[in-house]
């Protein structure tokens, strides 16, 4: 499902160094710029490309030979009124000229993927129902949530823009799918048992299997690199108090994401275990090239709600180490099929704005 909106409630890339030369004033300046894209600390980062320069850009997946990216992005310049699909090239960046878009124009899309033939991509759209972008509800009791829209479904496209097939067909949302570098499966969200929880099913969306059964949101899933195991978010409500406010929620087509913890499987769901108690949120995790770490977004630091920053973690809870140094919002990170790079969304060099950008960065371990 779409973040976006949490992101902006929630706290209110080349940066190759040039070989010793003579230099002019107006070079010098443009180079520390640059620079500065990466923080102090950030040793993972042997540099930085900044992707898209305005609007809400998030959730960039890479095609299985690294030579392209999806994303979705809201970008009003782009003639977007919600967010919505665009294709890029891997050194491509955006300022004044917009990307291709690959998603309808209609509606309000979501969580696009490739496919392992690198020609199609997966998304999920409410399209179907409403044309128009729905209505985005930010709060609710004078706490941030998330709309789940029972409107979504998920579709496959060409690089044209041109839906080949419909995944799923059940009432309820269908969203947040992505693939398993193996490239067999999809894993997705999905209400149909009444409750958010996780299934998995063929590229040509048969074998529907559902891999959690326990009450509270479980999303945001990814595959090991080997497509062994799944990485993914989860709200379990504990309390009486809790397991209410979550039910009541739901039945409105809502979550609260501000409680979350991460958790792993195995493929089939089995061995089901908690990775994290860190508290706050703790969310938008990816496997390590490893397939030893995971790299996820936290505010478990944070007494405000916000800075969100990167950690990387053992797939066994231990040797917690952050990664970002942002004093805003870091989230999204997701790793190249090579692991030489990272894609990840930031509210970095923004002018002290809301608006959240790709940036692409070369990666060392």
């Amino acid at each position: 499902m779409n973040k976006i909106c949490f992101i902006i409630l929630i706290f209110a890339l080349a940066s190759c160094k040039n070989e010793t030369k003579s230099t002019s004033k107006e070079e010098t300046q443009t180079e520390v710029i640059k620079d500065s894209l990466i923080f102090p600390g950030e040793k993972h980062f042997k540099s930085i490309r900044q992707i898209t320069h305005g609007g809400d850009n998030a959730e960039a997946y890479w095609s299985f030979d690294d030579k392209q990216l999806v994303f979705q992005s809201n970008f009003s310049k782009w003639n977007v009124g919600c967010d919505q699909m665009f294709l890029m090239n891997l050194n491509d960046t955006f300022d004044s000229v917009a990307p291709p878009m690959v998603s309808t124009g209609k509606g309000r899309t979501t969580c696009s993927y490739f496919l392992p033939d690198n020609k199609h991509i997966i998304y999920a759209s409410t399209h179907l129902a409403d044309e128009n972008c729905p209505e985005t509800p930010l709060r609710k009791n004078g706490k941030y949530i998330w709309p789940v829209y029972d409107s979504f479904d998920i579709f496959v496209a060409d690089l044209e823009g041109n839906i080949v097939k419909q995944l799923t067909h059940e009432k309820g949302y269908d969203a947040e799918p992505t693939v398993s570098p193996k490239g067999d499966k999809i894993v997705f969200t999905s209400t149909r048992s009444g409750d958010l929880e996780l299934y998995t099913m063929n590229l040509d969306g048969t074998d529907v299997t559902q891999i959690t059964d326990e009450l509270g949101y479980d999303g945001g899933a990814f595959f090991s690199p080997d497509g062994t195991k799944i990485i993914f978010r989860s709200s379990r409500p504990k309390t009486e108090q809790e397991i209410k406010e979550y039910e009541e929620l739901l039945a409105e087509g809502l979550v609260e994401p501000t409680d979350m913890e991460l958790y792993i499987c195995n493929a089939d769901g089995s061995d089901l275990r908690q990775l994290t108690d860190l508290g706050n949120a703790n969310w938008s995790p990816f496997f390590h090239p490893s397939g030893k770490k995971i790299l996820f977004s936290s505010n478990f630091e944070a007494e405000r709600g916000f800075p969100f920053n990167l950690y990387l973690i053992d797939i066994d809870g231990k040797n917690l180490e952050r990664v970002t140094h942002s004093k805003t919002f870091d989230a999204f990170p997701v790793f190249s099929n090579d692991g030489k790079y990272l894609a990840f969304s930031s509210n970095r060099n923004n002018g002290g704005g809301r608006d959240t950008n790709l940036f692409i960065a070369e990666w060392e371990d």
